[in-house]
């Protein structure tokens, strides 16, 4: 029985790189990677031929952007609701002070 094994994007690309860019063989960066040239073999095709299928739940940089700027806006939010709080917080403990009031 044959265990297939799931790598990661960033060690798929990692290790073709190896090859592509560092000029070591196939052969030399699966020894040195522990997997099978084989494998490298097939995510150097895929690299290629821009094969490479992104991982699920990998988002567009587009829609990073627009979650990046939704998160900004609620923390801005977040940050003047905090805010109101302390004030209102000081303001009811100075009121319920002895001789405080006036």
């Amino acid at each position: 029985m044959t265990i297939r094994k799931n790598y990661s994007i960033e060690f798929r690309s990692e290790s073709v790189k190896l090859v592509l860019e560092q000029g070591l063989t196939q052969a030399e960066a699966a020894r040195r990677l522990g997997i099978s040239k084989g494998t490298l073999a097939n995510w150097l095709v895929a690299a290629k031929t821009g094969g490479e299928k992104p991982a699920p739940g990998a988002r567009s940089v587009s829609e990073l952007e627009t979650e990046n700027v939704r998160l900004r806006r609620e923390l801005t939010e977040a940050r003047q609701e905090r805010d109101i709080l302390k004030k209102a917080t000081a303001y009811f403990a100075r009121e319920s002070l002895p001789n405080t009031r006036g």
